[in-house]
């Protein structure tokens, strides 16, 4: 299982990456509860794409943080400077094992127990 990142679905939203709406059918991904703050937060989304961007969370499987997320992503961040939605969306795909996709690998390649794709590099 996949676990989508939040600049795809930003990305797939904004309509210049025709491929990524076809990923997301063909993968179904999970995403982090911090994905859809992250997301349906952006202050610029106004009017149909926000309720598209709302439709697209009722119909994806969401993981909220746990207790063992919360300490996976206390131990990345003691170990280098990382944002706290990027240590919690790392921490989430670790403590379910799933791979991390998303266009910013090198933010997290450092991490040896997380997986990585992305989609948009053929």
């Amino acid at each position: 299982m996949i676990l989508a990142d939040s600049n795809l679905i930003i990305y797939s939203a904004s309509g210049k990456y025709p491929s990524l709406a076809s990923w997301f059918e063909v993968n179904r991904p999970a995403v982090s509860a911090i994905s859809l703050v992250e997301v349906l937060g952006y202050h610029k989304f106004k009017g149909e794409e926000r309720e598209t961007l709302q439709a697209f969370f009722e119909d994806i499987i969401i993981l909220y943080p746990t207790k063992e997320i919360f300490k996976t992503a206390v131990e990345l961040r003691q170990q280098r400077s990382l944002s706290i939605g990027d240590a919690i969306i790392a921490a989430t795909a670790i403590c379910h094992n799933l791979t991390l996709a998303t266009h910013n690998t090198d933010d997290f390649k450092w991490i040896e127990t997380l997986n990585l794709s992305d989609p948009l590099v053929v």
